[in-house]
């Protein structure tokens, strides 16, 4: 094994040799031997997604909880989306590319009045003093514009937040550029992002009015004019990394002294200096409005160089702190004191994790919950890449206290590790250097601490010769992104370097499938990565595995959850798309033969039989020179069409096969909807205490529900008796807005009154979208109204729900 357990002073175990740097790959294989008792086979996952430009920054890959893959680059960060789509056929993974542009004006640090900073910055530059003038000019945090040097563009990292932080219950990205620009964007429309908040403007605001004081009991520091404070003012708001907590409770109190729960979310931003500003925000987040407060800790570690959140629980207890790593060697968790957070403890005074000053910088840190076996307890592995060596510490609470076992992973890679990454869910840590190669870390517990059983995984091959600059995994652990650039041929680099992200996966059919049926999220859209793997297998094989369909009608029956149900929706219709054929024309590429015929039908023209014939002359001698070009006779054309029209007996049972998994999808579709329907009518009968019109068409879901006599449900009964008595024979009808007429509840998606007018319908509260702007469901299954002003709390409540058919947002 490669790895050491022991507790108290952290050390390599015995007989384990700490090898130089700099070894080649035979000591590396020699030193880290794959374990048997774990094979992992990575299959390449298509499409490979090339970037526009050169990555940046030192962990430029990063992967969200609503997978969402973000690509920091010197122009803009790629945001790459995966999507399981259950409306095309195609096998390869669907992926919907957006893009976050740096901005085009440099960032200036505000570090005292206009006027003053021009001044300062003309005397150090014109100084006499070598090591203040060279030392001023070569610094690109003073210089952010370039002048002389080039410019300072790109991103240096950037951070998804948990989800649920936006307007649409979806991840907030955090972007740090190069020259030191800390901003909030949103994906608020799906086509665009939008920039929410400048934090560095607002800090630099903020210690402008304190006059670069963190307490009111500083004392006053030197003037600006001094090289020395002039230092000291950038490296204080200097980013160096930034990391989102986990969604957390507040309490508020309203103008009646009523208390009710807010989510709100932390941003912990480690600077240049050791200080960690932690800012508070209120969910969802809009804007500068949403921000509730900003603390500033010192760390009082030199050289920060990673920042993570430690967040931890034990009976019930949930304790949080920030693990912060410097370029020097040393580990330490901080405390932070979360004032009215709810169920929230901190440390009394900070944990060192790791004390020596030996000089291998604390590259990446990840922080892992996990559950001892034999401690009966739930733990946090703490994980850091420092040079080629894996340092990690495992902390657990017993009745001694705070115990905490730390050591290194050594001989797993022969160069520094490039990127670090970690599945939260079973604690398994992937590890890559720039030779293509990836470590696989699993964690196994002994009785006192933990060692690691690991496997190599080389991505040569899978992809041939590569270089590889960052990694990521995605949320449920199916798959690993990697960002790769050419290897070397034949000795020799490449000229050119073309950048891409590709995909391996991680896991199998039967293990996504088997994580998807045993699931406690009960959300498809949260384990898309699961059901990609999942669509590609039916995609390709064009049939449902038996013994899916059976452990999942054993689900249904046991259970009968309506994520199961969901699931089997998924299923039917990407079974649905594997049995379509395939358009032999693609289908954006406009028709010859429309155009002909729109020119000639066009008012105007007088077209006369000698211009038709002329045209179908025109037309057929325009198709025969292409056919030429192709190298094809006319010949081949009839014989390779004959197949075709002599298979028309073999088509009859492929669409009885189609019609009878179309009937299968709608009986489902009918199922959720009916489910669906009687949440929404316990929400109108729980709010409702008199007779009165709360514009949803209560009665109409009540006689749409019962309409069907092969619908047997009693609770439905019971429910839609207590309703139609609490109605007192009223049935308030929705209306058309064209025409007055009554719209009446025949149809689940749309409604038409008798004068013709459709208007379809919300699958969130079943009114009519009589409007022209509404919202969408992710994969385009439903539509969904807008909120209104007027509309009562518990109204809002259904219309901020996800889609009842996918479990996807709604835009």
């Amino acid at each position: 094994m490669a790895a050491a357990e022991r507790g108290g002073s952290p050390s390599l175990s015995a007989g384990e040799e700490e090898p130089p740097l700099g070894l080649d790959s035979l000591v590396e294989e020699a030193a880290a031997a794959p374990s048997a008792g774990f094979r992992l086979t990575a299959v390449r996952r298509e499409p490979a997604v090339r970037l526009q430009h050169g990555v940046s920054g030192l962990e430029p890959l990063a992967w969200s909880e609503d997978h969402r893959v973000s690509v920091s680059t010197v122009r803009s960060i790629a945001v790459l989306e995966q999507l399981s789509d259950v409306h095309s056929g195609g096998q390869e993974m669907v992926i919907h590319r957006t893009a976050v542009p740096a901005p085009s004006a440099a960032c200036l640090l505000k570090v005292g009045p206009k006027k003053e900073v021009a001044e300062c910055k003309e005397k150090f530059a014109n100084s006499v003093d070598p090591t203040v003038s060279q030392t001023f000019m070569l610094d690109r945090v003073f210089n952010p514009e370039g002048k002389s040097l080039p410019p300072m563009r790109g991103f240096k990292y950037s951070s998804w937040s948990p989800l649920g932080c936006d307007a649409n219950g979806r991840c907030l990205l955090a972007a740090l550029t190069m020259d030191n620009r800390l901003t909030i964007h949103a994906n608020l429309n799906r086509l665009q992002w939008v920039q929410l908040v400048d934090l560095t403007e607002i800090y630099g605001e903020r210690l402008y009015e304190a006059s670069y004081k963190l307490s009111k009991a500083d004392t006053p520091r030197g003037e600006l004019g001094d090289f020395s404070e002039f230092q000291r003012r950038h490296s204080m708001q200097t980013p160096v990394r930034m990391e989102w907590s986990g969604i957390c409770t507040t309490q508020q109190v309203k103008h009646n002294n009523e208390c009710r729960d807010v989510g709100s979310v932390l941003l912990a931003v480690l600077f240049e200096n050791g200080n960690i500003a932690v800012w508070q925000f209120q969910l969802p987040f809009l804007g500068k409005e949403s921000i509730t407060s900003c603390n500033t800790i010192e760390s009082g570690i030199n050289s920060p160089s990673v920042l993570s959140w430690w967040e931890y629980e034990h009976n019930n207890r949930k304790m949080s702190g920030l693990i912060v790593g410097s370029a020097f060697g040393p580990v330490k968790i901080l405390p932070v004191n979360l004032k009215a957070v709810k169920g929230y403890f901190t440390l009394r005074q900070p944990v060192v994790l790791w004390q020596e000053m030996d000089q291998l910088p604390v590259h990446s840190i990840k922080c892992i919950p996990l559950y001892h076996p034999y401690q009966k307890c739930s733990c946090s592995l703490v994980v850091a890449a420092r040079g080629a060596y894996v340092f990690w510490c495992l902390l657990l609470i017993s009745k001694a206290g705070l115990n905490v076992h730390n050591s290194h992973v050594t001989g797993l890679h022969s160069l520094p590790i490039v990127s670090m990454t970690a599945d939260k869910q079973n604690g398994t840590v992937y590890t890559c250097s720039s030779d293509g190669k990836v470590r696989q870390l699993i964690p196994i517990f002994t009785d006192v601490a933990l060692k690691f059983e690991h496997q190599l995984i080389k991505l040569s091959e899978v992809f041939g010769s590569v270089r590889t600059h960052g990694i990521a995994v995605s949320p449920c652990g199916a798959y690993l992104a990697v960002i790769t650039t050419e290897g070397m041929t034949n000795g020799l680099h490449p000229v050119n370097k073309n950048y891409q992200v590709q995909f391996v996966t991680l896991k199998t059919f039967e293990e996504a499938a088997a994580q998807l049926l045993e699931s406690s999220v009960q959300n498809l859209f949260r384990q898309v990565d699961l059901t990609d793997l999942v669509r590609w297998k039916i995609l390709k094989d064009k049939h449902i595995p038996q013994f899916l369909q059976e452990a999942l009608d054993k689900k249904i029956e046991s259970c009968g959850s309506t994520y199961f149900w969901r699931f089997k929706l998924f299923l039917l219709r990407i079974l649905y798309q594997s049995m379509q054929k395939a358009p032999s024309e693609v289908m954006w590429r406009p028709s010859h033969e429309d155009a002909k015929i729109l020119v000639s039908d066009s008012p105007g023209m007088g077209s006369t039989e000698d211009d038709q014939e002329e045209g179908t002359s025109k037309q057929a001698s325009k198709q025969s020179l292409c056919d030429a070009g192709k190298g094809m006779d006319i010949d081949d054309t009839a014989d390779d069409s004959l197949p075709q029209s002599s298979d028309v007996g073999g088509r009859e049972p492929m669409e009885e096969k189609l019609l009878e998994i179309q009937a299968q999808i709608e009986a489902v579709e009918m199922h959720l909807t009916r489910e669906h329907m009687k949440r929404v009518l316990g929400e109108v009968y729980l709010h409702t205490w008199i007779t009165e019109n709360t514009s949803i068409p209560t009665r109409g879901v009540c006689d749409f529900l019962m309409s069907d006599d092969g619908y047997d449900d009693r609770t439905a009964r019971v429910l839609i008796g207590h309703i139609l008595k609490k109605m007192n024979k009223q049935t308030f009808p929705e209306h058309c807005s064209l025409c007055k007429e009554i719209l009446p509840f025949t149809d689940r998606k749309q409604a038409v009154c008798s004068n013709g007018h459709i208007w379809l319908r919300c699958f969130l509260t079943y009114q009519s979208c009589q409007s022209m702007v509404y919202r969408r469901c992710l994969l385009h299954d439903s539509i969904a109204r807008h909120p209104v002003p007027e509309d009562p709390e518990w109204i809002k409540r259904l219309l901020q729900g996800p889609c009842t058919f996918c479990d996807s947002p709604v835009f």
